[in-house]
């Protein structure tokens, strides 16, 4: 079986919220894809309800597409403690961070119900499954506590 890094990570040791840059992978032709690790909540220790993290992940694949060149995908982990973030090229953990943050401010003040995509029988698999309260909360709780630009030691971008 193959090896998949983000399997190897330590959770006991990562400080939450954070990105983290996974890997950097090159295609033949030099095209280069990079795999993000954005991290919401500590690991083993909380875990976003999937109404909430399935509106977080619809109105993150908006929001992220409009701060940052190149998001080809922003899928949540099964363990829902947060996402992974795959785009074109590459960017700091820092550009990535502020990103989220801003996107997450302004899911927390800004965004209705009226806003969120995908969120008919038509537009969405689960279109039940959703909770714009709870995406709200999540988020506030998210930035009361920082996202870091490092997994291990706590820097906050502004």
């Amino acid at each position: 079986m193959a090896k998949v890094e983000s399997f190897t990570l330590d959770h006991t040791k990562v400080k939450a919220p954070y990105v983290r840059l996974i890997t950097v992978e090159e295609g033949p032709k030099g095209d280069k894809i990079s795999n993000y690790d954005l991290r919401l909540v500590q690991p083993n220790e909380n875990a976003i309800p999937t109404g909430g993290l399935h509106t977080i992940e619809h109105l993150l694949a908006s929001l992220l597409r409009d701060r940052l060149d190149g998001v080809i995908d922003c899928s949540p982990f099964g363990c829902r403690t947060g996402f992974h973030l795959i785009v074109w090229g590459e960017h700091s953990t820092a550009e990535v961070a502020r990103a989220l943050k801003s996107s997450l401010e302004e899911i927390r003040d800004i965004i209705t119900w009226e806003d969120v995509p995908g969120t008919t029988i038509k537009t969405c698999g689960n279109y039940k499954d959703h909770s714009l309260f709870s995406a709200k909360e999540w988020s506030k709780k998210i930035l009361s506590e920082g996202i870091s630009d490092d997994p291990f030691i706590r820097n906050v971008v502004e």
